[in-house]
């Protein structure tokens, strides 16, 4: 235990100070959402709709570059960027973000102006619990999750805290897709939460069924069975980006994302 104590005095403080800014979020170099560029899409190229696992990327005549984009459905697998002939479809370090709405995370030529966050989200800027439900994950995001608590991000610094009991709970945050047997289960959680009670989709399974949305044990997400209140796409995504999405839905961090394109910072 001395040796232990002496290494930790001696390399000094592991937590983050961000999001401070200038200060570094661990994810450097993580390859994040496609950028899209629709002035580039070339007349009657499908290799992207083609190719893309989920149907985020899918045909529309009337949409920018004849494609509809739809990165509530990106499972961030890179493929599309691989085989795009004309770099429309191109590979960034951008996270998966969190958006109250939606259609937000639909690429979108005029989008609607970013929505602000209800006024009882305000009330949790200071203290929010949090209890989670896997809805039929894989367990990426719940391997993402566990990352929020170690030295590094140390989620506790900001006021943010996970709690075993719904009656403790102000937000329910649910990862996987919603399998059929754990729809009661979840219904049950939501309910035993007290008013004002708050819910948040993360992962693009959570958000839009991801790869199993529609098969035979699932349906196509969380909103078929509960309102959403945030929407945070990836698979998985990663600590900072979850932390950033929980900030956002406080009203902490301004939501960074209109139409599937992301403001500078």
């Amino acid at each position: 235990m001395a040796l232990w104590t002496f290494f930790g005095l001696t390399e000094g403080k592991a937590t983050t100070p961000w999001p401070r800014r200038g200060t570094t979020d661990g994810q450097v170099g993580v390859l994040g959402m496609p950028r899209f560029a629709p002035e580039h899409c070339e007349e009657g190229c499908a290799a992207c709709t083609e190719i893309c696992p989920t149907g985020a990327i899918a045909p529309r005549a009337d949409a920018p570059g004849g494609i509809a984009v739809d990165y509530g459905r990106c499972v961030v697998c890179q493929l599309c960027t691989e085989a795009c002939p004309t770099g429309a479809l191109s590979p960034s370090h951008d996270w998966a973000f969190g958006v109250r709405r939606r259609e937000d995370l639909v690429w979108a030529d005029t989008p609607a102006p970013v929505a602000d966050p209800a006024p009882g989200q305000r009330a949790f800027r200071r203290s929010l619990h949090i209890r989670h439900v896997d809805a039929g994950s894989c367990n990426g995001c719940e391997s993402e999750l566990q990352a929020l608590n170690n030295p590094f991000y140390n989620l506790h610094r900001l006021g943010i805290f996970f709690t075993p009991s719904p009656r403790f709970a102000d937000l329910l945050l649910v990862t996987g897709p919603v399998t059929h047997a754990m729809r009661a289960p979840l219904r049950a959680t939501w309910e035993a939460m007290p008013e004002p009670r708050w819910v948040m989709a993360i992962g693009t399974c959570a958000v839009s069924g991801g790869i199993a949305g529609g098969g035979y044990a699932c349906g196509n997400g969380l909103d078929d069975v509960l309102p959403v209140d945030l929407y945070l796409p990836g698979c998985p995504p990663n600590p900072a980006a979850i932390i950033a999405a929980l900030l956002t839905f406080q009203g902490r961090l301004p939501q960074r994302v209109q139409g599937g394109r992301r403001h500078a910072e």
